[in-house]
């Protein structure tokens, strides 16, 4: 694993973004990417050999756009991101779980995790390349792709907002239980990350902590090109 980019994931404030996870369901990271490094993650995406599947957003009405899921092995870069963060996310998700009454724990380490999806049948790795040109969107929705689902994933901007593009906005809707939805919107500058829950979060009510909902997609892209890198942490059916 990449010294560089583990110490730099050890020396993030985590209890500052699991407080804005826990407060709000998604944490914005500050620069976790180099330049040269999304420009090169940016520049794969034309690499085939390294995906498993091309996913035209168009036709299976998701929205406008492309993405493509890596295959295994993942390049060194996303399996380095992928192992050094999920062990401060598995703390704050069976935290959740507790609150929540629900009886599931994650493991501490991301490999046995993947073992648990494994046994579910499920194989096919997650992380996956966005592109987005003018025009291009994509509708809400989560990302849970089976039984066994990790209750956090993470978008790293890859491509710079206001430079590479306009418009393109993170768009997250947290459904609230018999309340209006709340909406979130974000533009992280490139390099920078979005933590965010895969699929609810505890809320702290007059009778305990309950659950909201959220999903999350992206606003119409009016001018350039948006590349993001996703990194979901388990795998597929």
């Amino acid at each position: 694993m990449s010294a560089t980019i583990t110490q730099h994931i050890e020396n993030l404030d985590w209890s500052l973004h699991t407080e804005s996870l826990n407060k709000k369901g998604y944490a914005v990271l500050p620069e976790i990417l180099s330049d040269q490094q999304c420009k090169q993650l940016a520049t794969s995406y034309n690499d085939n050999t390294l995906y498993r599947s091309t996913i035209d957003m168009k036709r299976y009405q998701f929205g406008s756009g492309e993405y493509k899921y890596f295959k295994y092995p993942l390049p060194d870069i996303i399996t380095q991101l992928r192992q050094s963060i999920y062990p401060y996310l598995a703390a704050i998700a069976n935290d959740w779980m507790s609150k929540l009454s629900i009886q599931q724990r994650f493991p501490e380490q991301l490999e046995a995790l993947l073992e648990k999806c494994h046994q579910a049948g499920q194989i096919r790795p997650t992380p996956l390349i966005l592109k987005y040109h003018t025009g291009d969107w994509n509708a809400l929705h989560q990302d849970l792709y089976g039984k066994v689902y990790f209750p956090f994933q993470i978008v790293f901007f890859l491509t710079q907002a206001q430079v590479d593009y306009t418009g393109g906005e993170l768009v997250m809707v947290e459904n609230r239980p018999r309340m209006q939805s709340k909406p979130i919107v974000l533009q992280p500058d490139r390099g920078e990350a979005v933590i965010f829950t895969t699929n609810f979060r505890p809320v702290l009510g007059a009778k305990g902590y309950y659950r909201t909902s959220m999903r999350h997609g992206v606003s119409e892209v009016r001018s350039g090109e948006r590349i993001n890198l996703g990194i979901i942490f388990h795998d597929a059916q």
